[in-house]
């Protein structure tokens, strides 16, 4: 019997701003917890057997991205005497405030794929290049149009898939900046004579 009425849908966006809420994203725990309620709404105990965790971890888990404002409670239930809590996202995407701070998400994107069983499907591709201005943006706007299609035709019942990008300007070896540390290029002494 479910004790509350049925939830409003979540928000479009929720921003990140303040310091409990990057310590909250930074987590990779919390990182695949949010995974598991991409899904659907969820106990802390539903949580806790998807991830293997001890019930009290996943409960502090979720309670510090409930305070943080990226998931709520959406329904509640009385189970033998104790209210059930089933929290969801609090909103369909994560803004981030600056680009660096996406690094975090893109360090347990690769965590996961390095915990991923073996001979799951996967597809991964590296490629560098050199491009103007004007075709990084296209490139950038394309690939958004791309991530924001996967989200799109989630389909719960179905495997998990993740698709993380990365596609940046690295540091070029053609600049001609100043590098913070000198280049030796002497040989080397061989103090052992």
């Amino acid at each position: 019997m479910v004790d509350t009425p049925p939830p409003e849908p979540p928000a479009d966006e929720v921003h990140v701003t303040t310091e409990e809420q990057l310590r909250a994203v930074s987590s990779l725990v919390r990182h695949r917890i949010l995974g598991v309620l991409r899904d659907g709404p969820a106990t802390i105990s539903q949580v806790a057997n998807q991830l293997n965790l001890l019930k009290g971890s996943s409960s502090y888990h979720i309670r510090l991205l409930e305070r943080a404002g990226l998931i709520r409670v959406v329904s509640t239930r009385k189970v033998r005497g104790v209210t059930e809590r089933y929290y969801a996202h609090a909103a369909r995407q994560i803004i981030l405030p600056a680009p660096t701070q996406t690094d975090v998400l893109m360090r347990h994107a690769v965590a996961d794929l390095e915990a991923a069983a073996p001979g799951t499907a996967r597809f991964v591709r590296l490629q560098h290049a050199r491009v103007s201005a004007e075709r990084f943006d296209e490139f950038a706007a394309r690939l958004a149009a791309l991530l924001d299609e996967l989200r799109d035709s989630a389909q719960p019942q179905e495997a998990a898939a993740t698709m993380a990008v990365a596609f940046f300007r690295p540091q070029d070896p053609r600049s001609s900046a100043p590098t913070d540390s000198p280049i030796e290029t002497s040989a080397p002494r061989d103090d052992t004579k």
